[in-house]
């Protein structure tokens, strides 16, 4: 067995960023005294989401306070760290862009690599919910996928999970885990959080790992929480509630090989007839 233990922190964010941080830390702590490999963040984990923060919360990654900090507690807990995302500023010239950010550290406090969102959710479901956030924030254009010593893994953002063409390239790049840190509504969350983290891992015969903040109902834009874990098999191998919690699932990524062999979706594709082209 090739066993890898994943720590989903679904941590509650606050309009306070040093209070985030240091939830993180505590998280990550929390995770690694279980026995975790690899911690996950949630998707914007050091602000609150709404556009107007991500500009007040912005950091450069050269001199970003949470992601120095994260990767000193990655390198002093001696455990890989998925920090969920930031707002990212770069500055170019006389202009700046906002990014959504997720940095990949492993073990010793190293930057492995960092995925920008690259889908930008901008919605508008009528009478329930309306977001945009390209008002603010810039899409990336770079699809991710990270060697570690752990395993290769795919990173996503949120919206991202949606466009099934970006899982299956980073399926064909040899991704075994895709982990997409997110941040569902309580209108999309329930109708479809759980079908589209199965519908990815049984697509691409990977696992799927997604971490949400908690549900905050004071705040102005509610998360739906429900971090999850999906096998290959398109088995839901775990998925919290709504409230701040931190759990601890084990995956072994023998399975995806003997998934694959007993039924060889990949293999059978019909190639000449279709095919994905990436740049």
């Amino acid at each position: 067995m090739n066993i890898i233990k994943i720590a989903l922190c679904q941590m509650n964010v606050v309009d306070n960023k040093d209070e985030n941080i240091n939830k993180a830390i505590q998280m990550i702590k929390e995770s690694k005294k279980q026995g975790a490999d690899l911690a996950v963040l949630p998707e914007m984990f050091n602000c609150p989401y709404e556009n107007e923060k991500f500009i007040e919360y912005a950091e450069e990654m050269e001199e970003s306070i949470t992601l120095k900090e994260i990767s000193k507690i990655a390198k002093e807990e001696n455990i890989h760290v998925l920090a969920g995302s930031i707002p990212e500023l770069e500055n170019d010239g006389d202009s700046q862009s906002i990014y959504n950010t997720a940095v990949l550290f492993d073990n010793s406090g190293n930057i492995l690599g960092k995925h920008r969102k690259m889908h930008l959710f901008d919605i508008d479901v009528k009478g329930k919910i309306c977001s945009k956030e390209s008002d603010t924030l810039s899409a990336g254009n770079e699809i991710t996928v990270i060697e570690t010593e752990l395993a290769k893994i795919g990173i996503g953002i949120c919206y991202d999970i949606r466009f099934v063409e970006l899982s299956r390239i980073m399926a064909l790049n040899g991704a075994e885990i895709l982990i997409f840190p997110g941040a569902f509504n309580l209108t999309t969350g329930p109708a479809h959080w759980e079908i589209l983290f199965r519908s990815r891992a049984l697509d691409n015969q990977t696992f799927t790992i997604g971490v949400a903040p908690a549900l905050d109902r004071d705040a102005n834009y509610n998360s739906y929480g429900h971090s999850i874990a999906v096998s290959p098999w398109g088995e839901l191998i775990e998925e919290l509630g709504f409230d701040e919690e931190l759990k601890i699932v084990e995956i072994d990524l023998d399975e995806i090989a003997r998934i694959r062999e007993e039924i060889p979706v990949l293999k059978n594709r019909r190639t000449d007839l279709y095919e994905i082209k990436k740049k």
